[in-house]
This record gives structure tokens, sequence and C-alpha cells, in this order.
């Protein structure tokens, strides 16, 4: 049989990448075989900057490495600063027993003044006077908080009503009945009195709002009080020595990445 001949074909434009597309000359690190270890499975320490949600953080890692996965193993406030625990491929399995760890902070109480948020970030309610307020009272109120207790968690919060943050009712302004959750303090110490200023440590289980506490610790002063300032120094047996300064890792190369992360065997049980 005789075939037709061929027509000359017509010379194709070269088109750009489609969107959300990397670009042909973009390296992208390559996939590991299931079988074989990946450097880039595990967990990497961050040192959260003030003023950066957990989720911006994930973010910033995410495309400046080109990583597929990315996650976290518990949120700080973007007001808070200290200790994040990043959880990279494999390693976002971590997440439930990374998150369930008991967590310590540093932090800064503020007498005198409440807010809707009970910290810094929120508007101003209530202000009394607190110059009446002894080191001795702030101390005994502080340890009488330790041990088991019940905790409201703030209409602030990434709690959940029906499927819907708490948060996000709060900004339509609406309360809603919340319900307590235990929680325990092992620790909740005073380590400074400036007035109106109270510094203090804790160490406490998961799902702890200190923001709350300091709420709390304020009315039963009678003089209100905030959270003014808070830093996560430690989650389980990881400690905010061992953390990397975000802006520092956005310096770095993809390679000298590898180098911080701490492989997911270390944490196998």
């Amino acid at each position: 049989m005789t075939y037709p001949p061929t027509t000359n074909p017509i010379p194709m434009t070269p088109q750009p990448p489609p969107p959300n597309k990397r670009a042909p000359n973009v390296p992208r690190r390559p996939r590991t075989p299931p079988n074989r270890r990946d450097p880039y499975d595990g967990i990497l320490l961050v040192d959260k900057p003030a003023d950066w949600t957990s989720h911006d953080v994930v973010a910033k890692l995410r495309s400046h490495f080109r990583l597929r996965k990315v996650g976290h193993g518990g949120t700080l406030d973007p007001a808070a600063t200290g200790l994040l625990v990043i959880l990279l491929g494999r390693g976002t399995k971590l997440s439930e027993r990374v998150m369930g760890t008991d967590k310590e902070y540093e932090g800064v109480m503020r007498l005198g003044v409440r807010t809707d948020t009970q910290d810094r970030d929120g508007n101003v309610i209530e202000e009394r006077a607190w110059d009446g307020v002894t080191q001795a009272q702030v101390e005994a109120e502080l340890t009488r908080r330790c041990g088991d207790q019940m905790q409201v968690p703030p209409m602030v919060s990434a709690v959940k009503k029906d499927g819907v943050p708490l948060y996000k009712l709060a900004r339509k302004g609406r309360e809603v009945e919340r319900e307590p959750r235990l929680i325990h303090l092992y620790r909740f110490v005073c380590t400074g009195f400036e007035p109106p200023d109270v510094r203090f440590a804790l160490k406490c289980t998961k799902g702890t709002y200190v923001r709350t506490l300091c709420d709390e610790v304020g009315e039963a002063l009678a003089c209100g009080a905030h959270l003014a300032q808070l830093r996560r120094t430690a989650s389980g047996n990881m400690h905010v020595d061992q953390a990397h300064s975000l802006k520092k890792l956005c310096t770095e190369t993809v390679e000298e990445l590898g180098e911080h992360i701490i492989p997911i065997y270390a944490f196998a049980p």
C-alpha cells in the first residue's frame, strides 16, 4: 500500500511552563525510593521569631528549600518566640507524638490590664490598680495552680466548636460555651518581680493556654493581668538551645539544611 507523502510539520513555538509549575531549569531534590532512608525525613528545630505565625514558618521553609512535605509539631502564637518543631517528609508522621509532649515556657505577665485575647495583641477591656500586689502574693498564686486543673480554652484559639475554630467565631463577635480540658502544671514559678511585670517559668502538659493562666492569676490578685511576652524553651526533650535561627536557615542551601535535620529513626520507640 502506498501512503501519501507527509506534510512538513508546523514548527511549534516554545510555551511557558503552566501556572503553579516549576520552570524546567529550577532543580528540585529528587525523590528517594521508598525502601531507602531519606536524609530529609525527620525533624528540624527552629527558633521562631516574633510576629510570624507557625504556618508562615512552614510555608517559608517549604518554598525556600522546595520541600514537598512540611508541617509543625505544635502551634506558637504569632507574638510568641522560641522552639517550633518542624516536621519534614516522613517526619510528619511523628506529629501526634511531638504534639503530645510536655512544654516549657518563659514569659512575662503584666499586672493591671486585661485584654479580650488575654495577651498583648488584644484590645484593653479593663484597667485596675496593681501597686498593692506583692511578690509573695504572686508566688502563692502561681504555686497554687500547680497540679491537675480544668481549663476553659479562650475564644481566640484554634480549638474547634462544631468543626469551626473558635477564633473565627470570635472575629464575628460571638462567644460560645467551651468544654473545660484537663491540664497539669508541673512547675509555675516567679523568676522576677518588677511590677507591673512578673517574669515566670512554666512546665505544663500539651494544650495549656498560658495567656489564660495569666488572666486567671490577675483575677485572683484582683488587679487583672495579661500575657505580655512568651518564649517556648522546650518540647519534650528538645530544647530551644538546639534550634536554628529562621533567618540563618533561609541563607543556606538544601544540602546545608540536611546537616540540621534530626532523622526519624532517632525517635523510634
